[in-house]
């Protein structure tokens, strides 16, 4: 079996040699996928996971823009169009100056699998640009995101590709976006998701990925005869899905004790309640500001520059800033101080050495293709309203987002169970996600 994979995975070193994310997915998904192919005889033979690997369509571009001063600027736009099978493609545009092609076809490789898991006719895609949007005016930013929708628009569209929010991504942006495709293509569809509520947009959307995170964990808690409720939970990050995180663990009776930003965290020994959440959304949505101003408004909290807040002593962890933040001397400092539940809020954010210390522990671990699924399934039911031109409630938004976080909970049971009564979350949810993706690519012939 390791032959096997280690084959498989030198043919894509060899095609992929200087992208380290997308090799770290590939091999992380590999590990688990491989064995159950061979096991198989449907998908044995077929090359399907080699064909799911290699995007269907990679585009590149250039943009170009004006600053306020008046100089030009050249920035690089980006689309992986990774696999269709069950669906147009899906997936956010990050806005950030570490965006290359490595980045993004491992988030286009990771929403294949995803997407798969909501249950929804959605394949798998990703895009975006180097482009910095930190200290750019609103100006700057709508003149960049015109420009970079002017190429763009060649290859989207509500049945071909349907782009949503990612890092640098806001409503903002997808309001910018969104204008210049309606202008350019002269009609009004549902090819973005994360709009606002007046123009397209779905109740719960900004809330999803953090909500769904967190009710991924609590359906792992129950199925373990525990609840979120009374625990102390550590969150990294500070935007979007870091402060619904927070927002939902403080409605189900957790304890938030940090939040964190590129420059450091803050730890509230006194947990960050409704009040103190409100301040931070304030902060970081409104004013734009950094976490650090968090102890000049509650001068007990401590803010501590250049670290990560994984030693805080919790029971659960919820990682969601970005790729590769807790490593394996995180994990073991977790695990030491008595972590018993680690659930992704951010795509990889755990490096493969620190999955392989929590899975020897046998705690309870959520990779982000399960647990971060709440907003790309959000998206998904955007786009249905969109099709129907009606919104649903929020309540009932938020009852079908229960509803596929706990569905993608039975996936991962179905498919991660083991020898032992631990449950593997990382094998089920690869598997899972593989089997309705490969089934319809086998279904649909060699193409």
């Amino acid at each position: 079996m390791k032959k096997n994979i280690d084959d498989f995975l030198d043919i894509v070193k060899q095609r992929n040699g200087n992208e380290p994310e997308f090799l770290q997915a590939v091999e992380e998904v590999a590990e688990t996928v491989l064995p159950y192919i061979i096991e198989h005889d449907i998908y044995y033979g077929k090359n399907i996971l080699l064909r799911m690997v290699e995007p269907e369509r990679v585009i590149s571009f250039r943009v170009c823009w004006v600053d306020d001063s008046g100089e030009i600027q050249v920035n690089r736009g980006y689309r992986v169009q990774m696999n269709s099978a069950i669906g147009p493609y899906k997936g956010g545009l990050r806005f950030h100056p570490s965006v290359n092609m490595s980045i993004l076809k491992f988030l286009a490789f990771e929403q294949v699998f995803k997407n798969s898991l909501t249950t929804l006719q959605m394949g798998g895609g990703k895009g975006g640009s180097d482009f910095d949007p930190k200290g750019k005016s609103d100006n700057e930013i709508m003149r960049f995101c015109h420009a970079f929708m002017t190429e763009l628009c060649r290859h989207i569209g509500p049945n071909t590709d349907v782009p949503a929010g990612d890092i640098g991504v806001g409503s903002r942006e997808i309001g910018f976006l969104f204008g210049m495709y309606k202008k350019l293509r002269n009609e009004f569809t549902g090819v973005l998701t994360g709009k606002g509520l007046t123009w397209g947009g779905s109740l719960i959307r900004p809330e999803a990925t953090g909500y769904g995170n967190v009710y991924f964990a609590q359906q792992m808690l129950t199925h373990n005869n525990d609840t979120i409720k009374g625990k102390k939970v550590v969150i990294s990050g500070s935007g979007n899905v870091a402060q619904y995180a927070a927002e939902k663990v403080i409605q189900l009776g957790g304890t938030v004790l940090t939040l964190s930003d590129s420059s450091g965290y803050i730890y509230d020994s006194e947990g960050i309640n409704r009040d103190k959440l409100d301040f931070v959304m304030n902060l970081k949505n409104v004013k734009r500001g950094r976490i650090k101003e968090y102890i000049d408004k509650y001068p007990d909290a401590v803010y501590k520059e250049g670290e990560k807040p994984w030693a805080v002593a919790c029971d659960v962890a919820m990682p969601c800033a970005t790729q590769n933040e807790l490593n394996e001397d995180d994990a073991k400092i977790l695990l030491k101080n008595g972590c018993i539940c680690v659930s992704e809020g951010a795509n990889m954010p755990s490096t493969k050495k620190a999955i392989s210390q929590f899975h020897k522990a046998k705690i309870l671990f959520a990779p982000g293709k399960a647990s971060n699924a709440g907003g790309v399934a959000t998206s998904g039911l955007e786009m249905t309203q969109n099709s129907l031109r009606y919104n649903w409630t929020r309540k009932e938004v938020d009852d079908k987002l229960k509803e596929i976080m706990s569905d993608i909970h039975e996936s991962c049971i179905k498919y991660g169970k083991t020898n032992t009564d631990y449950i593997d979350y990382v094998k089920g949810a690869n598997i899972a996600g593989f089997v309705k993706v490969a089934d319809a690519m086998l279904a649909q012939g060699i193409i």
